[in-house]
């Protein structure tokens, strides 16, 4: 019988992994929060898994969105035309703001293969055009909350008695977590706040309704009716890792053309304009 997780909120849904092979920048793609679903996802906009070496995201722009790199497996080399430069490996997590404009390069650290996570977050209207900023969240350093057979890594947010060190322009959360079998871990949060687990190993009993998820899959969780419930709550079946993101939506238009997340499509014209016309900042050397 699963562990009562008590007044919690239920999964809203499971959703799989979808692999979608190789592509011109990496070795193999997978959709796991899929893009395009603005309203559904708010304020997560997209999360998508890669596996590269050779080629990987050369010299590109972003305008108006935070993007969060998790390390998995290898390690990745990040620059960006504001200074910004790092090389992360297993456990640790780029969080980079593009605001008002950057660009930037994600590559395989001397051609070894990486394998990383990224999600897009919205960023509000009024933040839109804030200044750039990068931040290189290492897993070893980032504060840790256990208890009888959990570990979570917090990286945003607070999670039990424990806040991490991100910082953000929306008050996401982002745990991650490793529960021995058997282990509960339960999270609390805004009843306003959405969000999902996606399973990286093992599987477990995810919200009230106990839901079976594993690797490869995530659970969503929608917005609590009520207050007294808002929490969220995982028990292993097996050793079980999983990535837990959770925000309130924005309720907010999203105009989105390749790297530029706007509010209208004036704003998608005007952020082509600033790129071209050197904007952004020029591209370093090299």
């Amino acid at each position: 019988m699963a562990p009562d997780h008590g007044a919690g909120r239920d999964v809203a849904a499971v959703t799989e992994r979808v692999v979608l092979g190789p592509d011109s920048q990496v070795d193999r793609k997978a959709v796991v929060v899929e893009p395009g679903r603005w309203e559904v996802h708010d304020p997560f906009l997209l999360m998508f898994e890669d596996w590269f070496s050779a080629v990987g995201f050369e010299w590109h722009p972003h305008r108006g969105v935070e993007t969060v790199t998790v390390v998995l497996e290898g390690e990745l080399e990040h620059r960006d035309n504001s200074g910004g430069h790092g090389v992360l490996g297993p456990g640790d997590v780029q969080w980079m703001t593009a605001g008002r404009g950057i660009v930037h390069t994600e590559l395989a650290h001397r051609g070894r293969e990486v394998h990383t996570l990224q999600l897009w977050l919205n960023l509000p209207a009024d933040r839109k055009l804030v200044a750039p900023r990068y931040q290189d969240l290492r897993g070893a350093e980032v504060p840790v909350r256990r208890e009888p057979g959990v570990e979570a890594r917090v990286f945003a947010g607070t999670s039990g008695a424990v806040t991490g060190p991100a910082q953000r322009h929306v008050p996401v959360t982002m745990v991650d977590v490793r529960l021995d079998p058997g282990a509960v871990f339960v999270q609390d949060l805004s009843a306003a706040d959405r969000g999902f687990a996606y399973v990286l190993d093992g599987e477990g009993r995810f919200g009230r309704d106990a839901r079976e998820v594993a690797a490869g899959q995530v659970a969503h969780f929608e917005a609590a009716t009520d207050p007294a419930g808002a929490s969220f709550a995982a028990t292993a079946t097996s050793p079980l890792r999983f990535l837990l993101f959770a925000g309130p939506p924005l309720h907010e238009p999203v105009v989105a053309h390749g790297p530029f997340v706007m509010n209208t499509e004036a704003q998608i014209v005007e952020a082509f304009a600033d790129y071209r016309a050197g904007r952004f900042g020029p591209v370093p050397a090299g």
